[in-house]
């Protein structure tokens, strides 16, 4: 007598579904990254720069042209990268990341704080 557990119908339905699973684990692991590198940081200069200036800030490249400077998301608390960035290209007005912009009081100690 066999079972149903023994059958190869049984066993190539496993193994479908196992296949399956693994492909939907491996494209949700692979579009993670894809989004969160995506992620970036805005900054608008008090004073606008001379020329469009290029400077690593906490380890990701920061582009500035006028007043206006964005960079990839790097992992910091976002107040240390707006600290980051002042100290690079000076005074900032705005500052926004993915979770929205800075308040008047989280602007107040960034500038501060360089």
């Amino acid at each position: 007598m066999t079972t149903l557990a023994n059958s190869p119908l049984s066993r190539t339905l496993l193994a479908a579904g196992l296949a399956i699973a693994g492909t939907l684990a491996s494209f949700s692991a692979t579009t993670t990254p894809a989004e969160a590198a995506s992620a970036r940081y805005s900054a608008k200069l008090a004073a606008a720069v001379q020329a469009p200036a290029k400077k690593v800030v906490n380890g990701v490249l920061w582009n500035c042209a006028g007043d206006a400077c964005s960079g990839p998301v790097d992992g910091a608390r976002p107040i240390n990268t707006c600290v980051q960035v002042v100290k690079a290209f000076g005074q900032v007005s705005t500052f926004a990341g993915p979770k929205g912009e800075f308040s008047a009081e989280d602007l107040q100690r960034c500038n501060a704080a360089a």
